[in-house]
């Protein structure tokens, strides 16, 4: 495979992952963090970055995807979680959250009237908006040429000008003391934060996606294969990086600038404050091109696993039905989305992390189903109670229980009853070897012959 192409790739993986959350969060925990910027900043490229590309590189690894990663533990466990997971990065929560977003701050913020026409300008736009990407999302042999050389290059381009614009101009500096968790883990906090891009969710569909890419061009040796996606996984994450630094830095400068509910709030002060009215152009520009090719990326995602998933479904028809319904529930409203996003995220996140990093160390445990099994019980357990208080639900005992675990602090409280889940299955894992050794089995059959 070419140089060239792979560095193609690299920009299709980066632009897929580049969407709403990836511009809205960094700049807010900029202004959250201030002196403890660099701290929380690191946290946030652990999961927003390293994750991702760690999740990419086991796609690769083991044949079959997530659905193979699954299988390590169930098939039916895996037949669930994949499902999960790809209708809620796909048409049920990341694809109108995307959408909405783009509409937010691309066509919003130059219109003026009342509630209804924001409505009625709402609907027009989502028309035009999933009719794109039902065009585009319809030929994914050529999606790599249509986001990595054509699309990816000018979003690149517009977010250098707006960072380099506002770093430079911006006259503040991070003098200012962290709030709330920032001020005593801010590494933890920002490790948190990461999980609102979604993209190690992403990365388990963007995976196969990426494989497929690689294939097409000839690639058919399984360790070039895992080579060539893991580069592509490192030229996307490298950038990703880049630019989280960058736009976490410039809400560093602004936090002098005045107070901010979010990032998008922040953004929009800079791109408004440097570049004037044609910053607020070109700030949509960028929100509204990153959210399309996320989407893109989503929706072709979600076409091919569900048609292979269900094979009298065609994709051209899994992808009608996806844009059908990203474009309904893109018409409900960013608020209503948005919350149910972080409790979603908050119980698949910790299930996530745990299945990859046992994936990596499957040949020391022998592939178990009882590591498996009893790590990702505990996990979901106290993810899902994590979820659960997210949602607004009093869990009373429960609660006082998991606050007093450790880490409990930082919200990581899922991480030790992961560790004893995995303890536990290893005991039972020896102590089923033990009583099938070639020698117990022989005693076995002596007691039943008496």
């Amino acid at each position: 495979m070419k140089k060239n192409d792979l560095l193609f790739i690299g920009f299709m993986l980066f632009s897929m992952f580049f969407g709403a959350g990836n511009l809205i969060f960094p700049p807010f925990l900029g202004i959250q963090s201030g002196t403890s910027y660099w701290t929380a900043i690191l946290g946030f490229i652990v999961t927003g970055v390293g994750l991702p590309v760690i999740v990419i590189a086991a796609v690769s690894i083991v044949d079959g995807g997530i659905q193979s990663i699954g299988n390590r533990v169930h098939p039916i466990f895996s037949t669930i979680f994949t499902v999960i997971v790809y209708l809620c990065i796909g048409p049920f929560l990341a694809i109108p959250r995307n959408a909405n977003v783009a509409y937010e701050m691309g066509v919003k913020p130059f219109l003026h009237g009342s509630a209804q026409q924001s409505s009625l300008s709402l609907f027009i736009f989502s028309i035009v908006f999933f009719a794109l990407v039902f065009l585009v999302s319809l030929n994914p042999d050529k999606m790599s040429k249509y986001l990595g050389r054509w699309i990816t290059p000018v979003l690149l381009i517009s977010m250098v000008v707006l960072c380099v614009v506002g770093i430079i101009k911006l006259a503040g500096h991070p003098s200012l003391a962290p709030v709330g968790n920032y001020k005593t883990h801010s590494f933890f906090q920002g490790f948190i934060d990461g999980y609102s891009t979604m993209d190690a969710l992403a990365s388990l569909a963007f995976g196969i996606v990426i494989l497929t890419a690689v294939k097409r061009r000839g690639v058919k040796d399984k360790k070039q294969l895992t080579s060539y996606t893991l580069k592509a996984g490192v030229i996307a994450g490298a950038i990703l990086a880049l630019v989280y630094v960058s736009l976490g830095f410039i809400g560093v400068k602004m936090a002098s600038e005045g107070t901010f509910s979010n990032g998008t709030d922040v953004l929009t002060a800079t791109s408004t404050l440097v570049l004037g009215q044609g910053g607020k152009a070109l700030l949509g520009f960028i929100f509204t091109l990153a959210c399309f090719t996320t989407v893109v990326g989503l929706t072709t995602a979600c076409g091919e696993y569900f048609s292979a998933l269900i094979p009298k479904f065609s994709y051209k028809t899994v992808v009608i039905t996806i844009t059908v319904i990203g474009f309904i529930l893109s018409n409900l409203g960013l608020n209503l989305i948005l919350k149910f996003s972080v409790p979603f995220l908050e119980m698949a996140y910790p299930i996530t992390i745990v299945l990859v990093v046992l994936t990596f160390f499957h040949k020391l445990f022998r592939g178990s189903k009882r590591v498996y099994g009893f790590a990702l019980f505990f996990t979901g357990i106290f993810s899902l109670f994590e979820g659960l208080q997210g949602f607004g639900l009093s869990l009373g005992p429960v609660k006082t229980f998991t606050q007093a675990l450790p880490l409990a602090s930082v919200g990581l409280e899922w991480v030790v009853p992961a560790l004893v889940g995995i303890v536990i299955g290893l005991i039972f894992t020896k102590w089923d070897r033990h009583t099938n050794t070639p020698h117990s089995l022989k005693t076995k059959a002596s007691e039943q012959s008496l």
